[in-house]
């Protein structure tokens, strides 16, 4: 009888066992960096793309975006949304998070984006844009 209930736990234990892909969720908010296990980041926040430069602004972190096809395709996806080229959009990507190579200048951390997930339009009461210059 011994021998029969420790069977049963065994295989009890090795039934409830699961692989869930779990995610650890960083930030909250406006922005959000979730990592999972398949080695990519959900990175929630506004994507800017001016001048050969991108850039990814979350609630806590500041990222350099790899200009690749997928940037642009983000960037393509984003323009509609933008009433000046400087304005930032509301994304939300999965990617690759890479330090920043060293000697060079930039952020620490690049993102290398592999999925978009979804482009926003921005908050038209949300007033945080500074303007340089004298234009009257």
């Amino acid at each position: 009888m011994k021998k029969v209930f420790i069977l049963i736990l065994t295989v009890a234990t090795f039934i409830s066992c699961k692989n869930d892909s779990k995610t650890e969720t960083v930030e909250t908010e406006n922005g959000k960096a979730a990592f999972q296990h398949d080695g990519l980041t959900l990175l929630k926040g506004e994507f800017v793309y001016y001048a050969d430069a991108a850039v990814l602004q979350t609630t806590q972190e500041v990222y350099g975006v790899v200009i690749n096809e997928k940037m642009h395709e983000l960037d393509n996806q984003a323009k509609p949304y933008k009433l000046e080229a400087t304005d930032m959009v509301p994304v939300e990507v999965k990617g690759k998070i890479i330090p920043k190579p060293e000697g060079e200048e930039g952020w620490p951390f690049r993102v290398e984006i592999i999925e978009i997930i979804k482009v926003n339009k921005p908050d038209p009461n949300k007033n945080d844009v500074v303007k340089l210059g004298g234009q009257e």
